[in-house]
C-alpha cells in the first residue's frame, strides 16, 4: 500500500508542479489511473497533502465532486509556526505527530539530533499512559517544544 500512496502523491504532485501550485482533479480519475478504490486517494490526501506541509485541500464528493490542491507559501516563521500549532491542535495521535516532526527536519527547522530527541520525548512509551489523555499530554509536548524550535 506504501507503495501506492507514494506513487499517487508523484503523480499529483507533478500535475501540481504543471499547473503552479494549483490542481483541480475529479477523485474517480485519479482512482481508475491507478486502479484503487477513492478512499485510497482521500488516504494521500490526509497523510500527504496537509497544511504543515504547505498545501491547502478542498474537496467536494458526489457525481461533480472534484478535489482542488493548492500549494500554499507560508510567508513567514510566525505563520508557519501557527500552521504547525492549529495542526496539533489539543490532542494528536503518535503518527500525526510524527508526520509533523518528519516535516519539520525535511524543512531543516531541526537537525537529526533534535528530531531523534523529540521522537521519543512523545512515544507512547516514554508517556507510559494510555488512552485520550496520552494524545493530549503528546499535543502539550509537542507544542511547547515547537515554540522553542521557532524562538
Amino acid at each position: 500500500m506504501a507503495k501506492l500512496s507514494n506513487s499517487i502523491e508523484e503523480f499529483i504532485n507533478t500535475l501540481l508542479e504543471d499547473g503552479d501550485g494549483t490542481l483541480e482533479i475529479q477523485r474517480a480519475l485519479i482512482a481508475d489511473r491507478f486502479n484503487c478504490a477513492p478512499s485510497q486517494i482521500n488516504y494521500v490526501l490526509t497523510t500527504r497533502f496537509t497544511p504543515y506541509k504547505g498545501y491547502y485541500v478542498e474537496s467536494r464528493r458526489g457525481g461533480g465532486g472534484y478535489i482542488r490542491i493548492v500549494r500554499v507559501q507560508v510567508e513567514n516563521e510566525k505563520s508557519t509556526l501557527q500552521v504547525f500549532i492549529d495542526e496539533i491542535g489539543n490532542s494528536i495521535t503518535k503518527d500525526k505527530a510524527d508526520q509533523l516532526i518528519d516535516e519539520l527536519l525535511r524543512r531543516e527547522y531541526i537537525n537529526r539530533r533534535e528530531y531523534e530527541i523529540i521522537k521519543v520525548s512523545i512515544s507512547d512509551r516514554s508517556l507510559g499512559m494510555s488512552g485520550d489523555f496520552k494524545n493530549e499530554v503528546r499535543a502539550s509536548i509537542l507544542k511547547n517544544t515547537i515554540l522553542v524550535v521557532f524562538s
